[in-house]
């Protein structure tokens, strides 16, 4: 007998309702678990959606998406009809759904149509008491490397380090927990805490220190009551302080994690937690093989239903130079406050060294840190002073002190007082004389001001890849928030990025976007996952900025249009007067420096209320196809205290 389509049912029996409705209404109730709006024979809406849930407890969180394919019955049976269900589970980031049909029976009752319940609609020859369920295989997680193929980030040979409760006796178990902790500098109250509600069988993990690290006595360790050191290995980059706040951790995922990954992170699974780990994460972790199975909870016998092999994750590249990069660290190890040294390469704007000292608490100083810029915002200043007809030989006035709307500005103590009164614009900004460039304020209103700015970078938005504060740069102001502005201070912000970033782009003569992540290529299983992780967002400046809350990863504020594209003639004065710091101004000690001649510019900016004054102190440099950016948050002078750190690193770059 020839099976009829749905279409020609309706025709044959038009004055009665076709089984469609009904199947469609089963197909829905198995996607969402709600039977009560389909009418079932063989079972009740309750039993059967008891049954639903439980033959696929073992998949969540996914849920099946269910269509209806055809319909059909009989020209000899017209009271009963075949459904073909259409399953599609998407069980990965990837294109790969794991698919498959089943068949349901129909019956018309009187005018009713009812669907016959039975396990087997659910998944492939399903019978009673099978149950699905999912088994994960684990992908190889990538490391990060550098453009070279040099490691990053790779697995390194860790001890975990801990009280063992099977090796000591309950009655000294307080004690073991509090003696580790003791050895190792922890909160002995709350480890011990940790090791009495942990199961009487645990291994409560105290610490977990690098094989290499010598700061430890892991024999000395390893000998007290209790303690257990289990071998492992885990990514980790070169040391412990290694780009850090930018690189992030990896580590088991978060209950936080593994809530919002809609399946794709388990308990136990290792990922990112901060930095770039966590927002690359996708890319990195690749996809997880799967094997789903009906397994019949009487006799323990499973069927394999699907099957995929993992695809290990993809490397993520860097632009940073680890030599450089483990320089600029150890110059700034012993800098007490916030720091930060930050080297681009004008030619293609890599982000060569993004380091951040160990006085910003984790944050990347490097590259979130927003401070006002002092005198090296001078170099915008400058710039919109040339664009209102000015030269490098121009005359320009340099008073002891200035007054605006009241309030008095004056030089930085120890000022040399014979570059005071008629000197050039290249001299005033040599010697970052400020009443100069406030003195000059009513020739580079605020928005000139704030257009010559976003012409170096600062404020200015960019596909940069990575989280970065560019700068920001108030597009209107009058009076002292005008003069403030006009020496950098006020409302200017910059993070010591930005600061590289302006004095790239000096050097190269146009706008330079910094540079920190090369892209995966897209199409790959990589590429595919990262597309579809949760875990970024784009903030408003363009770049990207991890959803996770911590202080590495804080979103940018709003950002400038770019300003005026920068002319070759514009970028060469700003050289001239850069190299004019170095050989009659405030970087005088770098003269000396070997290798192509370098161009500098201090920067002091004053913070804090009044009687009680601190410095952020900066320095920018440029030298052949490298610029640089020196911050430290409290210090003296831009080249008393950020001047020798800035050279230091140049005859690092240099060796």
């Amino acid at each position: 007998m020839a099976a009829v389509a749905v279409a020609g049912l309706a025709a044959c029996t038009a004055s009665k309702p076709g089984p469609e409705g009904t199947a469609k209404a089963l197909a829905t109730a198995i996607a969402t678990g709600d039977f009560t709006t389909v009418a079932l024979s063989g079972a009740t809406a309750t039993e059967a959606a008891t049954e639903r849930t439980t033959a696929y407890e073992g998949l969540k969180p996914w849920d099946p998406r269910v269509e209806v394919t055809d319909v059909a019955t009989t020209k000899d049976a017209p009271d009963a009809a075949t459904a073909t269900l259409t399953f599609t589970w998407d069980v990965d980031a990837s294109d790969t759904d794991w698919t498959y049909t089943t068949t349901a029976t129909l019956a018309r009752v009187e005018d009713t149509w009812q669907a016959a319940w039975s396990p087997f609609v659910l998944a492939p020859d399903l019978v009673a008491g099978e149950v699905l369920g999912a088994e994960r295989i684990a992908a190889e997680r990538a490391g990060v490397v550098s453009e070279s193929g040099e490691p990053i980030v790779t697995d390194r040979d860790v001890v975990r380090v801990g009280v063992d409760k099977t090796h000591v006796d309950a009655s000294a178990q307080d004690a073991a927990a509090r003696g580790l902790a003791t050895a190792l500098g922890m909160d002995a109250d709350a480890y011990a805490a940790r090791v009495a509600a942990a199961g009487e069988k645990a291994f409560v993990e105290a610490l977990v220190v690098r094989s290499t690290d010598a700061s430890y006595d892991l024999t000395a360790i390893g000998k007290l009551a209790g303690v257990n050191l289990v071998k492992d290995s885990l990514p980790l980059a070169p040391s412990r302080r290694f780009a850090r706040p930018i690189l992030g951790t990896v580590g088991e995922a978060t209950a936080e994690i593994v809530d919002a990954s809609n399946g794709a992170i388990k308990a136990g699974d290792l990922t990112g937690l901060s930095g770039l780990q966590r927002e690359f994460d996708a890319q990195l972790r690749g996809l997880p093989g799967l094997t789903i199975a009906a397994t019949s909870t009487i006799s323990g016998a499973a069927r394999e239903l699907f099957h995929s092999d993992p695809t290990p994750g993809t490397p993520l590249v860097l632009t940073l130079d680890t030599t450089l990069q483990d320089a600029a660290e150890q110059i700034l190890a012993d800098v007490v406050p916030a720091s930060a040294i930050v080297a681009i390469k004008p030619s293609t704007g890599d982000v060569l060294v993004a380091a951040s000292g160990p006085g910003g608490d984790g944050l990347s100083t490097a590259t979130m840190g927003k401070y006002a810029p002092g005198s090296t915002f001078k170099l915008a200043s400058a710039l919109a002073l040339l664009r209102s007809g000015m030269t490098p030989d121009t005359s320009v006035t340099c008073p002891e002190t200035v007054t605006v709307d009241g309030r008095e500005f004056s030089n930085y103590p120890g000022y040399p007082t014979n570059r005071l009164g008629d000197i050039t614009l290249l001299s005033a900004l040599a010697n970052s004389c400020n009443t100069a460039f406030i003195g000059a304020r009513d020739t580079a209103p605020q928005a000139a001001l704030a257009d010559a700015a976003a012409s170096l970078g600062l404020g200015v938005g960019g596909t940069t890849g990575f989280p970065a504060y560019l700068g920001s740069v108030p597009a209107s102001a009058e009076g002292t928030d005008h003069a403030a502005s006009m020496i950098g201070q006020g409302r200017v912000e910059a993070s010591p990025l930005a600061m590289a970033r302006v004095a790239a782009s000096i050097a190269q003569g146009s706008l330079v976007t910094p540079r920190l992540v090369v892209p995966a290529a897209s199409g790959t299983a990589a590429g595919v996952a990262a597309a579809s992780d949760a875990a970024t967002n784009v903030a408003s400046d363009g770049s990207t900025a991890a959803a996770t809350g911590d202080a590495t990863a804080a979103a940018p504020e709003a950002t400038s249009v770019p300003g005026a594209p920068l002319t070759a003639a514009e970028a060469s004065a700003l050289r001239d007067m850069m190299r004019a710091v170095v050989t009659e101004g405030s970087g005088a000690l770098l003269l000396d420096v070997p290798g192509a001649p370098v161009l500098a510019k201090s920067g002091t900016a004053q913070f804090g209320a009044d009687g009680d004054l601190k410095n952020h102190v900066w320095m920018l440099a440029i030298q052949g196809d490298l610029a640089v950016a020196v911050f430290v948050d409290e210090g003296d002078f831009g080249s008393t205290t950020s001047g020798p750190l800035l050279k230091r690193f140049l005859l690092a770059a240099a060796s």
